[in-house]
């Protein structure tokens, strides 16, 4: 089967996706990764998440691309490791400032498609389920209250960067926002996903609750 995690930053999608796939001995694919692997490359070459040319000509130069290792997959950006670097906040904001642009949707969707041939696979993002792959097998749109989204995403950051709780949900607000109103494929659940809220739910148990449906699917 072809399986697909849409939700907000925070909600657990990527902790949850990595645990499903394991368990149904799946290929995971964070596509997040790849809006971030964009953004980091944008950063570097000086171009402004809005200069859509600009994008559109990085987007014809660079080669991304997952590689498989005991953790799962890296992703590299040419022949370096950037799996470290696109996790700070200031990539996060970026990725969603050039992931509202169609130039970079429009090359990473041929990307996603081919890495999702072959089904067997668990796809996170934001669209997976709405642009992506509207015939997925079974969509799960993964949501939790805001506050604890930014806990969650507060305990990840503050190993790393000098970020207070406060700081970290006002970020996750405006991307919230950002997500859900730019006008090309905004983010929310498709009409046929299956919505679970995490907030106040385990890891192992939400990621029960998907095997249940993905085995009444099939």
């Amino acid at each position: 089967m072809l399986v697909t995690i849409d939700g907000p930053a925070g909600a657990g999608k990527t902790t949850v996706s990595k645990e499903l796939a394991r368990r149904l001995g799946y290929l995971y694919v964070d596509t997040g990764a790849l809006y971030r692997g964009v953004a980091l490359a944008a950063k570097e070459a000086g171009i402004s998440p809005d200069d859509d040319e600009g994008l559109k000509n990085l987007c014809g130069r660079i080669d991304l691309k997952f590689v498989p290792n005991d953790r799962g997959a890296s992703l590299f950006l040419g022949g370096r490791d950037i799996s470290n670097l696109i996790r700070t906040s200031e990539i996060s904001m970026l990725a969603s400032a050039v992931s509202a642009r169609p130039v970079v949707r429009e090359f990473l969707l041929g990307l996603q498609r081919m890495l999702g041939r072959d089904k067997k696979a668990v796809f996170e993002g934001r669209d997976m389920g709405t642009v992506v792959f509207p015939d997925a097998d079974v969509k799960f749109f993964l949501d939790a209250s805001v506050e604890e989204r930014a806990r969650r995403r507060y305990k990840e950051l503050c190993r790393s960067e000098n970020m207070t709780l406060e700081q970290v949900e006002k970020d996750i607000r405006i991307r919230d926002r950002n997500d859900s109103t730019r006008s090309h494929a905004p983010l929310r659940a498709a009409k046929d996903a299956i919505v679970v809220d995490s907030t106040d739910l385990s890891v192992d148990e939400v990621v029960d609750i998907m095997i249940s449906h993905i085995k009444t699917a099939g």
